[in-house]
């Protein structure tokens, strides 16, 4: 079976196109948008459609701004107009129509009078509304609200930075990089007192509890030629 022309109808801005394709409740749709065509087919109430046009001038496909959505009524899109290479070239912001076909234009094409807006307007008027786009597909440059893969999802650094709120292991007080050798245990016991004194119970590196503070309290140890005498008899 042949598929059917999908009717159009447009209206633009200096930067921007809005196509709405006059189908409804289209299902199966396939949208290929290039810099200067654009093709769709879908079917609608079990009827085949297709779309295949060729801009008066190129869009810009890769556009952010580009996208599209599946309404019960209708396909709408807005379309990105690549800016001209010509400076001062302000008479091809607006187009005198979509198509470079100006027959098919004719046959194919209508105006949308709701979103139209005279080139002397335009500021008065602004951009167009695009809220029956929101939660659509993007037509370039990914898929909306989501970032591009290699930056990570949001809110999450990336993984070689650490978990928020948790240092590093190569930063944490006492345990050195990676590289370094490990720490012994009076080195350890020396920064504890530093931080306030060792808790009593714990074990020295002879065995022998700990009670007191370390060097330079009076208490513990007192001095290191008495310690010696708490040391178990060797075998």
């Amino acid at each position: 079976m042949s598929a059917n022309t999908a009717p159009i109808k447009w209206a633009q801005r200096s930067d921007s196109l809005y196509i709405t394709i006059n189908i409804p409740d289209v299902k199966d749709e396939t949208i290929n948008l290039t810099d200067t065509e654009l093709h769709f087919k879908g079917t609608s109430e079990s009827k085949p459609y297709e779309v295949n046009i060729k801009f008066f001038h190129p869009i810009d496909s890769e556009a952010k701004g580009s996208s599209y959505k599946v309404l019960s009524r209708s396909v709408q899109m807005q379309v990105l107009k690549k800016p001209s290479e010509k400076k001062d070239d302000d008479d091809e912001e607006f187009w005198p129509r979509l198509l470079e076909d100006k027959l098919l234009e004719k046959n194919q094409v209508k105006i949308d009078w709701d979103r139209y807006v005279d080139e002397d307007e335009e500021a008065e008027a602004g951009g167009f509304d695009t809220s029956n786009l929101e939660g659509g597909n993007m037509m370039g440059g990914g898929m909306p609200g989501m970032p591009g893969m290699g930056g990570g999802m949001p809110g999450m650094p990336g993984m070689g930075g650490g978990m928020p709120g948790m240092p590093g292991m190569g930063e944490m007080p006492g345990m050195g990089g990676a590289g370094d050798a490990p720490m012994d245990m009076m080195s350890m016991m020396k920064q504890l007192q530093g931080m306030g004194g060792m808790p009593e119970g714990v074990a020295t590196p002879h065995g022998t509890p700990f009670k007191g503070k370390l060097s330079g309290g009076g208490d513990a140890a007192d001095s290191g030629d008495d310690s010696e005498g708490d040391l178990p008899d060797l075998e």
